[in-house]
């Protein structure tokens, strides 16, 4: 099964077929350490991914099916949101597309069991930090078209940390509303 990468490019809405990360090949020339924006936009993507994949972990079985209401992601169907949109978003910014992945355009609400989201959620943080990498610091203000409007390499890639954070929010406000403490808050329950 492949996720249809669905972007929206001049105004037309296009399908393109992901593939495994395993089959990837090496980055031909990718920088030895980040800088700047792209150093930032990882340290970001760092942090969002250790906390949502720590609420992934803390967040029992039987509560992935939890939404806070009718019509709303459940909390497993915001995990495979997030692990969808990374995968989605780099080939805007010109990132090659992950190889053999195995994420179909229904599985936010098919994958519910614990232990394949937190893989999923792994394997999608590793390949956002690697697109973020892989985008050469000359090419960060080259022009793209994001969901039908005028951007940049640099926006893309800012727009995929503030979404991880986002949804990072509306997971901890979910494990709140179901009596678990995000990890890094401590026993005193503060500080997300």
């Amino acid at each position: 099964m492949r996720l249809l990468l669905r972007t929206v490019a001049a105004g037309a809405l296009l399908a393109a077929p992901l593939a495994p990360l395993a089959a990837q090949a090496p980055a031909a020339a990718a920088p030895a350490a980040a800088a700047g924006i792209r150093q930032d936009l990882v340290a970001q993507l760092e942090d969002a991914e250790k906390k949502l994949i720590a609420l992934a972990e803390a967040t029992p079985q039987d509560k992935y099916g939890w939404r806070p209401a009718a019509g709303v992601r459940s909390t497993s169907e915001v995990f495979m949101h997030m692990a969808g949109a990374n995968y989605m978003i780099p080939p805007i910014a010109g990132a090659a597309r992950a190889a053999g992945l195995t994420l179909t355009p229904d599985s936010e609400k098919t994958v519910t069991d614990k232990a394949a989201v937190v893989k999923h959620l792994r394997e999608s943080f590793a390949y956002a930090k690697q697109a973020v990498l892989g985008v050469a610091d000359d090419q960060l203000s080259a022009p793209v078209t994001l969901f039908g409007r005028p951007s940049t390499k640099r926006g893309v890639l800012v727009l995929m940390a503030t979404h991880a954070h986002e949804h990072l929010g509306q997971s901890i406000a979910y494990a709140r509303t179901n009596g678990i403490v995000p990890p890094w808050s401590g026993a005193g329950g503060g500080n997300d």
